[in-house]
């Protein structure tokens, strides 16, 4: 259950399973929240009309679902994000920009990448313990996670994927996207592996969304290597040839 002191209100408690879990029907935030999908309905009617959440048919699944209409599914829009903190926003963006015209996409990169590092700080080593890639990447969730990100895995093809219900750059990511690039970089270094970006709040998507792949047996035996050896660090700062979108 959602915890009664995250939010002021039943409907910042519906409006955080929104950001943590959406796109959900309303069913599976009545049954999150233990109350009735009625009373759901009406918080996120109040939601939607104030533009801070919408509706959107559900993906289409393989599986029969049965007569009737499916069950629309809900998330929160950028402005229903807001409340979760995008405190700071334009000044970021305008210190990056000042940043990118006075010393070069290089040193935008590089504060992207000393802010990843900044992010994950002291517990690098919480993450790189791990010998199996798989709990290596839930460590990096429950990580990332604590530091406000709503970070859940789930397991998909022939891997795992981390997704980040909440981004609190998202806005300023828009325009610098080394931001998302940075954190996809240093998550395949945390990893021991390539990783794959599917999606990004900054882009439009519910969840900022990473494939890791799992079944390779060249990567199981890499990633217990390294952990044999010891913790990984991450690598200094690269040099970009230029910007390049998500």
């Amino acid at each position: 259950m959602v915890p009664a002191g995250s939010g002021t209100g039943t409907r910042a408690l519906v409006a955080r399973v929104l950001m943590e879990q959406g796109p959900v029907t309303a069913a599976v935030v009545a049954a999150e929240l233990e109350l009735t999908e009625a009373a759901v309905r009406r918080h996120l009617d109040a939601l939607i009309v104030d533009g801070e959440a919408e509706a959107r048919a559900p993906a289409r699944s393989a599986r029969p679902r049965g007569r009737g209409r499916p069950a629309r599914e809900y998330l929160l829009t950028d402005t229903g994000r807001v409340r979760f903190g995008h405190g700071y926003d334009d000044l970021a963006t305008q210190a990056l920009r000042f940043l990118a015209d006075t010393a070069g996409e290089e040193a935008v990169d590089a504060f992207a990448r000393h802010r990843v590092r900044e992010l994950l700080g002291s517990d690098l080593d919480a993450v790189t313990a791990p010998a199996e890639p798989a709990e290596r990447v839930e460590a990096l969730a429950r990580v990332l996670s604590a530091r406000g990100y709503a970070a859940q895995t789930r397991r998909g093809g022939f891997g795992v994927q981390l997704c980040q219900h909440h981004c609190p750059v998202a806005h300023v990511a828009t325009e610098f996207p080394e931001l998302c690039e940075a954190e996809t970089r240093a998550f395949a270094d945390l990893l021991g592996t390539h990783v794959q970006r599917l999606a990004t709040i900054a882009r439009g998507d519910a969840a900022c969304t990473t494939h890791v792949p799992l079944e390779d047996p060249e990567l199981l035996a890499r990633v217990r290597d390294r952990g044999a050896a010891g913790t990984a660090q991450l690598p200094p700062p690269r040099s970009p040839k230029g910007r390049q979108s998500l």
